[in-house]
């Protein structure tokens, strides 16, 4: 407490022409309308950069959320859009816009680890029982292509087997002619952007860049894009071809996935379990 005594002391003029330009400055600005006009003008400007810059910082740290919520609206949107493009139109169907008459619904989820180095290759998801999920349920990305199937499901998070896993076989067809084939990754060069069609019986026509899609089986909704033809004819010695694909998902740059729950997923597997085995 002395020492501040002594320096306030030390500094006494100072302060005292600190203390009284300001009062001098109040009372200018106060009773001088251009000198006022000029201070709010400027004080305006300067409260309004530093609100600028504020809102700025704060739109950044709330990029996560607003990423959230977007992937929560494409969800919505995009569970239209499928249940909309798998109406059967040989029917005279009224569109309801309630969740029960919809067979896809999609729940939008955050990528937490995933790996795309391996042989097989797995992602975990922010998602799990208490969101509805469970086990065998198809996942496709925000953007186009499938991603592959959930594997297992905990309270709170979920496992997905990737389509980089030799495990993983979807149903897809080429969309210019229905030609049924069966989607695999690998075959020996595992490449982030590279899937084989399997199964595609020789007599059809394909040409390269055609459209490969999913075929309505296996979890997914008709339709689902996977990818392009880069290489055909691929001979396997039998009656069927083997295609190159481009995959149109970059799965090392993946940060959410849509889950599609089917509404019939259940009815439909429990009458396939009934098919006798005869192999």
């Amino acid at each position: 407490m002395r020492n501040l005594w002594i320096f306030v002391s030390r500094y006494n003029a100072f302060f005292f022409f600190v203390i009284f330009f300001s009062v001098g400055v109040i009372l200018c600005i106060k009773n001088n309308a251009y000198q006022k006009s000029i201070t709010l003008n400027s004080t305006n400007e300067v409260v309004g950069s530093a609100y600028a810059r504020l809102n700025v910082l704060k739109r950044y740290l709330n990029l996560g959320q607003v990423n959230d919520s977007l992937a929560l609206e494409n969800a919505k949107l995009k569970t239209d859009l499928i249940n909309l493009t798998n109406i059967d139109s040989t029917k005279s169907i009224k569109i309801n816009d309630s969740i029960n008459n919809q067979q896809y619904t999609l729940l939008s989820a955050k990528v937490i680890k995933n790996s795309v180095n391996q042989r097989n290759n797995f992602i975990t998801i922010n998602k799990g029982s208490n969101d509805g999920i469970s086990r065998d349920m198809a996942v496709i990305s925000p953007d186009k292509g499938v991603i592959g199937f959930v594997l297992d499901v905990s309270p709170s998070f979920s496992t997905i087997r990737s389509l980089l896993n030799k495990e993983t076989l979807i149903s897809v067809i080429i969309k210019k002619n229905g030609a049924f084939g069966s989607l695999v990754w690998g075959d020996g060069n595992f490449n982030l952007r590279k899937a084989y069609v399997k199964e595609i019986p020789n007599h059809y026509k394909i040409n390269l860049r055609d459209t490969i899609v999913t075929s309505g089986a296996g979890g997914f909704p008709k339709g689902i894009v996977v990818g392009r033809v880069s290489k055909t004819k691929i001979t396997t010695g039998d009656n069927f071809m083997t295609l190159e694909i481009d995959l149109f998902n970059d799965f090392g740059t993946l940060q959410y996935v849509y889950i599609i729950k089917d509404r019939l997923a259940i009815e439909q597997k429990n009458l396939e379990d009934k098919i006798p085995n005869e192999q």
